[in-house]
Parts: C-alpha cells; sequence; structure tokens
C-alpha cells in the first residue's frame, strides 16, 4: 500500500552503567548482549539508535527511518522529527543515582527540542525493592545542595515500595532514584536530558546547580492505579503517553482500532506473536519493542504462545500538565 509502513521490529541498543548488570538472562543472552567491559544498565528498545530487524526497513535505524518515511511513520506527529516515545528496559543491580529531568519549557530554554516526563511499569521486584520519587516536605535547595555534599542525599527523598505490576509516574521536575532490585520498563519523552544530583561517591560528572534549578518540591508523581479497558488494562494516561497491557492466551487473536493514526509500539514481556496490519506484519518477540507506524491503520495481535504486551503511545488529547510546587 502506497505511502504507508508495516510494524517492524527492532534490535535493542545496550548501553552500560556501572550500577547495571553483568547476566541479563532471560531477556537477553549474552551472544545478543555482546562483549561490554561494563554491566548493562538500558537496553534502549525505541532508541534512536536502534535497528529495524524486518521488512522494508530492515538494517536502517528508527532515526533514518522517521528522516526518509516522516510522514509514514510519525503521521501527525510529524514535528516531532523522530519517534516520539523512547522505550527502555532497565537492569538495576545497584542505586542508580538520584537525579532530575526539565520539563519541556526549561529543556527548551537550554537549547534541548523538549523536556523529559516518564514512567517506570514495574516487571520484576525483589522483596523490600523501593524508588525514591519526590522530596520530603520542606526540603529546600541550601538543604540540597549541602546534602549532595555531606553525602545525606537518600535522607532528603520519598520512598515508594514496589512490587511486579506497579506503574509509577514521574513527572518532569521530580527529584528521583531507582533502587537495586527491580527490571523496569520505562515509557518517557524522547530525550536523554538528565541532571546528576547525587551519585554515592561514584566518579562521574554531577550537574548540582541544574538540578536543583529544575527540582520542584511539589510533583505528581507516584504510583498510578490500573484502569479495566477493552480487552486489556490501562495503566497510566498522561500529557506525552497512554500505556496499556495486554494478555493473550496461545492461537488468540486482538484487534485494535483505537491507536489508527498515531505511531506507537508493543513491548513483549511473554511469549511470542505477530502484529499484522493492511500494510503488512512485524514480529513480536520477547524483550523486543515493536513499532507500529501511524499509517499502519488498525492491527490485530496474534499470539503464537501465551503472550504478554504492553502498548506504548502517545496521548490522543494531552492531559493538561500540573507540575506542583517549585522550590
Amino acid at each position: 500500500m502506497a505511502g504507508t509502513l508495516a510494524p517492524f521490529l527492532l534490535k535493542p541498543f545496550f548501553s552500560p552503567r556501572p550500577w547495571g548488570r553483568a547476566n541479563l538472562q532471560p531477556w537477553y543472552s549474552q551472544a545478543e548482549v555482546g562483549d561490554s567491559a561494563e554491566p548493562i544498565g538500558e537496553s534502549w528498545l525505541t532508541g534512536p539508535q536502534s535497528e529495524a530487524l524486518e521488512g522494508p526497513e530492515a538494517g536502517r535505524t528508527l532515526a533514518q527511518v522517521a528522516q526518509e518515511n516522516t510522514e509514514a511513520l510519525l503521521g501527525e506527529w510529524r514535528g516531532e522529527n523522530e519517534f516520539p516515545l523512547l522505550l527502555k528496559l532497565l537492569f538495576p543491580d545497584e542505586k542508580l543515582s538520584v537525579q532530575v529531568h526539565p520539563d519541556d519549557e526549561q529543556a527548551r530554554a537550554m537549547g534541548q527540542p523538549r523536556g523529559k516526563t516518564e514512567c517506570w511499569y514495574v516487571v520484576d521486584a525483589e522483596p523490600g525493592a523501593a524508588v525514591a520519587c519526590g522530596l520530603r516536605a520542606g526540603v529546600d535547595p541550601q538543604q540540597m545542595h549541602a546534602a549532595a555534599t555531606d553525602g545525606t542525599m537518600e535522607s532528603l527523598l520519598r520512598y515508594i515500595p514496589v512490587q511486579r505490576g506497579d506503574m509509577v509516574f514521574v513527572d518532569a521536575g521530580t527529584v528521583h532514584a531507582i533502587g537495586p532490585g527491580v527490571t523496569l520498563l520505562e515509557t518517557q519523552q524522547t530525550s536523554d536530558t538528565t541532571f546528576r544530583l547525587y551519585d554515592y561517591g561514584r566518579p562521574r560528572e554531577l550537574h548540582l546547580d541544574k538540578g536543583v534549578a529544575v527540582s520542584r518540591a511539589e510533583t505528581r508523581a507516584g504510583k498510578v492505579e490500573p484502569v479495566l479497558i477493552a480487552n486489556g488494562e490501562r495503566l497510566i494516561e498522561e500529557q506525552y503517553f497512554t500505556v496499556d497491557r495486554f494478555v493473550l492466551r496461545a492461537g488468540e487473536t486482538l484487534r485494535l482500532e483505537d491507536a489508527v493514526g498515531r505511531p506507537h509500539c508493543f513491548t513483549t514481556l511473554q511469549g511470542n506473536g505477530i502484529v499484522s496490519s493492511e500494510a503488512g506484519a512485524g514480529t513480536l518477540r520477547f524483550a523486543g519493542a515493536t513499532v507500529v507506524p501511524a499509517s499502519a491503520g488498525a492491527v490485530t495481535v496474534e499470539a503464537m504462545e501465551d503472550l504478554v504486551v504492553v502498548r506504548s503511545m502517545p496521548s490522543r488529547v494531552p492531559v493538561a500538565p500540573s507540575h506542583g510546587r517549585a522550590l
């Protein structure tokens, strides 16, 4: 079909991090990950450097597809000039840095295209696992500066226990950190702008002044309860993204028409399957992301075996942001 793109599976891009894991099984084999001197912290599922593994786009990066087939891939989101959502799997074996992200206005003032609001779907968690999400009441910029210097930053944070199936919203301006013992599927604005406030003495650059400047004393961050939708669960619906979860038995199919015209993707958390449209079909592979271009139209998901997929898509009608109180 002229002017359309079929769904296509992407090859994950693996990013080393000092807090990551040496072994990513059962998500990825060592052959998939390759040799790395550092543990792997992140699998970028829809990174601009992630390559298409099938169809006419095979061998091209997602950034190249966005540049060369802008209208077919992005549709109404063509002004973004790239895939609007960055999907990652996070594998922390140690604490992530205490950090914060700017909102759109702050990011553009710094010369960046957009800010970074995100959410975390907990796909696995050890007993006692927790994330830090926001500041304790009464914390001010002077306290943040002092705590980053004297090593007491963790005492300023609000901690939330998490377990498998939880969804956590992290709006821009929220000071946050992720603890060990969890595996997270992160859906975020396509941005890598992060300001580190504290890193437990690891020899990495900090961005304390910039980070404090964009931090907010109060935000809307925290756990979000799912709601039932037709054939699945809506895990979250916010200004920049809507994330749903679908579970199919082997041999079942699911017709989805509510995302027509939106560039979106399916992340496969269990099993394997196929997602097909009038433009063609793409593979749903465990621990991979399958992009559905805006031009693909309605899709049918077919489970080749018991299948769990999470669909991440830009929100059709933006939810009004509420950033909370600035520091």
